[in-house]
């Protein structure tokens, strides 16, 4: 091969290069301008004194990490906490038992698995007005069926109440996140080979056995991934609680995720809410790590 044909293939893997370079860079620039130049301002923000009303900002070093500290960051994580489990495990039991149920032989399996995927095709501020219909205190649908049974003397403000309005926001999460729940463990149930469990009866294996000794053993890798991946999303949740309840009442269904709008929209403090944000990213960044670990883990299993 002449050095003119070595000359020709160089130059031709360069210009291929050069115009893969240049099929990427339009995506790579719509990403820098729509997620790494807000998310690099809004860190930064976090060693600065900056507010909404007036410009400019002042660098005050870790300053606005220490106030976050010494403030309500540990009661945001408690309250975020519980809001992200009981929206995990909630919609985990609810969601495995109707696919247990829709794994069997029953008359309109299919219809039903249609129309339970309602709730998590609706938006969530749709959700979020549902529920605070079923929830008001003058004309909810809950007053008027607990009345009617009697199980309450008088109409309760669900959501106005800091002893119910955690859990009411984790209810109407919860029937939004359960469907896909469901859809997951059933598509996990429909892999346990029907052989494994013919053979368990045939042992003299009741069913509570084979579940526990055929079913749950290969759902192991699913059930972790579905845990995971939603306890990811609600951690950083905020539709639905912020049209439900705003954070309130008193703040006790305040979470990261509210509480970083209504520092930046309500309190016009940018770097409070800088430093809350850059809090709450690193605790996101462990839970990713996490997730990743666990899905390596299975994928070599």
């Amino acid at each position: 091969m002449s050095k003119s044909d070595d000359g020709r293939q160089i130059g031709s893997r360069i210009e291929g290069r050069t115009f893969a370079v240049l099929l990427v860079l339009p995506g790579l620039a719509l990403l820098a301008a729509v997620v790494v130049y807000p998310l690099v301002s809004a860190m930064t923000s976090a060693f600065f004194e900056q507010s909404l009303l007036y410009p400019g900002r002042t660098f005050v070093g870790l300053e606005n990490l220490h106030d976050v500290l010494a403030g309500d960051f540990w009661q945001l994580l408690w309250q975020t906490m519980v809001f992200t489990i009981g929206t995990t495990i909630l919609p985990f039991v609810v969601g495995f038992g109707l696919a247990l149920a829709l794994n069997t032989r029953i008359r309109g399996a299919k219809a039903l698995r249609g129309i339970m995927l309602v709730p998590w095709l609706v938006p969530g501020v749709v959700v979020s007005f549902l529920w605070m219909w079923i929830f008001n205190a003058n004309y909810g649908v809950l007053n008027a069926i607990l009345e009617g049974v009697g199980l309450i003397d008088e109409p309760q403000a669900w959501l106005a109440q800091p002893g119910t309005a955690m859990a009411a926001v984790v209810v109407a999460k919860t029937w939004q996140s359960f469907p896909w729940m469901m859809v997951m463990l059933l598509a996990g149930l429909q892999t346990v080979p029907p052989e494994l469990h013919e053979a368990a009866s045939v042992d003299g294996a009741g069913a509570v056995r084979r579940f526990r000794a055929v079913t749950l053993p290969h759902l192991r890798g699913i059930v972790g991934l579905v845990l995971l991946l939603e306890f990811i999303w609600n951690f950083q949740h905020f539709d639905i609680i912020y049209v439900l309840t705003g954070g309130g009442p008193a703040g006790t269904t305040q979470t990261f995720a509210t509480a970083v709008y209504d520092t930046a929209f309500h309190g016009y403090d940018l770097g409070r809410a800088g430093a809350l944000g850059l809090l709450w990213m690193v605790l996101l960044m462990v839970l990713v790590v996490v997730y990743i670990r666990f899905s390596e883990k299975g994928e070599r299993a």
